[in-house]
């Protein structure tokens, strides 16, 4: 679990990379021991991620990116401490009771989440980005969708889902790849406030991030105070968790967004600095990672890409998904394993906190130097290449000037997640349907997405009124 804390912590280095990376030395263990090795990683470095995001503003791993708005911004205010106990609290939390949830609905959930076709993924995606676009926009919510189309362009560069061909690449073969998010995502949120941090007046040595201190009880406090965030958070980590490729990091956005739309009248809003901005992702995070499970246990269908990777390992450990796992009780030994992990990872997180807290007492150009190390290390991780690299340091000084201009990078980062799933699967869909639309309005589920859909976008319509209203009032009075 220290392995997974850092590797989660390292930006660039995913969950999925610390399972790959640990999955080699587990089978030189017993069976037991090696899936509670694999387990404990995975969860650990989902949590891990939260570190660098809170203190540091570059997220760790993809899931991280949703708690790192309102984190980071609680670290500035010298709450770091608090706002990291608060995230190692939800997560482990939102992680045990995500495995109960595990253990109850498996089955039945698994078989609902079967029934997603292309059309039904179409629709979750696209009402997760108008999700994570309306709240991580402010009130100029034309400025996010801005963002989020540039994101959705940069995502068609590379190869396309379905043919496999070029596309975009201007000639250049080393660009066939793709421009990856995570380096894209390392670059907006690390890169450009290295580079902000440069070009500022401030002459200070020091990072301008106070600690803070440990405050057990008022974190309990704070949790206990947003119960129907926190378990409104689990409920949408598991169920997205539990959809085959959907994952944490869009688990984590949905939650941010449904807490967002929850709240009347959030004080500070949702980005500047709000409690539950910490809650909903962290908590949804870890509950998603366990629901990932669901899948993979009862059907052998991978839920995200880090039980994929088990999956393969399990032809090793000799376990066969379905149902003779279950009667068994081999599976009742993973939920057992799962379980347990979120326990020991209250400890192996304050251990993360803690040397991590030091990191950032440091002269600044010592951190500033050392971030772009780790930053340029983690770009080059993903696929061994300096143009990822590059990627990074280009989306570093697209993220300074979007900033200076206003516009919000979150989106952007969304709009290359979930642009090409969007596009593939809406691609599948027409083909499947041989170019008929209408059948992307045929099922239950559909109608249910579409209906949501429609809400959100009355609701965006009537808040861009209220707040233009607003503004006006203010000015009469001046």
């Amino acid at each position: 679990m220290v392995f997974g804390v850092f590797v989660g912590s390292t930006p660039g280095l995913t969950a999925t990379m610390a399972v790959a990376l640990i999955i080699p030395f587990s089978f030189q263990l017993e069976k037991e021991a090696a899936l509670a090795m694999v387990i404990g990683v995975s969860f650990t470095a989902i949590f891990a991620g939260d570190i660098p995001a809170t203190f540091l503003r570059i997220p760790g791993t993809p899931a991280s990116a949703a708690a790192t708005l309102d984190g980071h911004e609680l670290a500035k205010q010298g709450k770091g401490k608090e706002v990291l106990l608060l995230n190692l609290l939800c997560s482990a939390g939102g992680g045990m009771l995500g495995v109960l949830l595990l253990v109850l609905i498996a089955p039945s959930m698994a078989k609902f989440a079967l029934k997603f076709g292309s059309f039904e993924y179409f629709w979750l995606c696209v009402v997760g980005l108008l999700l994570g676009v309306s709240v991580s926009s402010g009130k100029r919510i034309e400025l996010g969708i801005l963002a989020a189309v540039m994101g959705f362009l940069f995502a068609l560069v590379g190869k396309d889902p379905l043919t496999n061909q070029d596309r975009f690449i201007f000639g250049y073969t080393d660009l066939s790849n793709g421009l990856s998010f995570i380096p894209a995502m390392i670059g907006l949120f690390g890169i450009s406030e290295v580079l902000r941090s440069v070009a500022s007046a401030n002459d200070s040595k020091k990072t301008g991030i106070s600690t803070g201190s440990f405050n057990l009880f008022k974190t309990i406090r704070r949790i206990v105070g947003n119960i129907p965030t926190f378990l409104q958070s689990v409920g949408t980590g598991t169920v997205v968790g539990a959809l085959p490729g959907a994952g944490a990091d869009i688990a984590a956005w949905g939650a941010y967004g449904v807490s967002e739309k929850a709240t009347r009248s959030a004080v500070p809003e949702f980005g500047k600095g709000n409690w539950k901005g910490v809650v909903a992702p962290t908590s949804a995070n870890n509950a998603a990672v366990a629901a990932a499970w669901i899948p993979a246990l009862v059907f052998g269908v991978p839920g995200d890409a880090v039980t994929a990777i088990v999956l393969g390992a399990f032809l090793v450990y000799d376990i066969t998904p379905g149902d003779e796992l279950f009667t068994s009780g081999g599976a009742d030994f993973i939920f057992a394993i799962a379980f347990v992990t979120q326990l020991i990872l209250i400890p192996a997180g304050i251990l993360g906190i803690l040397l991590f807290s030091q990191f950032t007492k440091l002269p600044k150009a010592i951190v500033l130097t050392a971030v772009v190390v780790f930053s340029v290390v983690g770009a080059y991780a993903m696929h061994n290449t300096m143009v990822d690299v590059w990627v990074m340091f280009g989306f570093g000084v697209l993220g300074l000037i979007l900033e200076r201009q206003r516009i919000p990078l979150a989106p952007l980062i969304l709009g290359m997640i979930l642009g090409p799933k969007i596009e593939e699967f809406l691609r599948r869909g027409l083909i499947a349907s041989r170019g008929d639309f209408g059948a992307a309005f045929e099922s239950g589920i559909d109608l249910a997405f579409v209906s949501v859909l429609g809400v959100m976008l009355i609701f965006a319509v009537i808040r861009r009124f209220s707040n233009r209203r607003t503004d006006n009032e203010k000015r009469t009075e001046y």
